[in-house]
């Protein structure tokens, strides 16, 4: 299983991102393996709209099943819900390593719905 998880910088220390759509990286772990790598999203985390969708698109592409982030906003979650993406909240005060560590025994929330309203900064 592969899950993407936000960050603010591009290692397994890093903390959690709490914008999914303009998150500056995705760290895509693969829960079997132990391998790991990461994404840019500097053209995202800049762009005048439409980052949670085009984020989403992104992440769905690289055919991970769960992401961790600190929030998702409307868009941004339909777009991975329809994907068969599942959403996790994660504390942002968390690294990158300690949220899937978390994820993996099962102590993270799977989000229903958005949890932040669009254009949230």
């Amino acid at each position: 299983m592969k899950v993407a998880v936000t960050a603010q910088e591009g290692t397994l220390e890093a903390k959690i991102d709490p914008r999914f759509g303009r998150a500056k990286f995705f760290i895509v772990f693969d829960i079997e393996s132990g391998k790991f790598e990461v994404r840019d999203n500097s053209l995202n985390l800049n762009a005048a709209q439409g980052a949670g969708i085009q984020s989403a698109a992104n992440v769905a592409e690289l055919g991970v099943e769960a992401v961790i982030t600190g929030h998702a906003g409307p868009k941004a979650f339909a777009t991975l819900q329809a994907a068969g993406i599942k959403v996790y909240a994660s504390d942002a005060a968390l690294s990158v390593s300690e949220a899937l560590e978390r994820f993996k025994s099962g102590s993270l929330k799977c989000l229903d719905n958005a949890d932040v309203n669009g254009h949230w900064v």
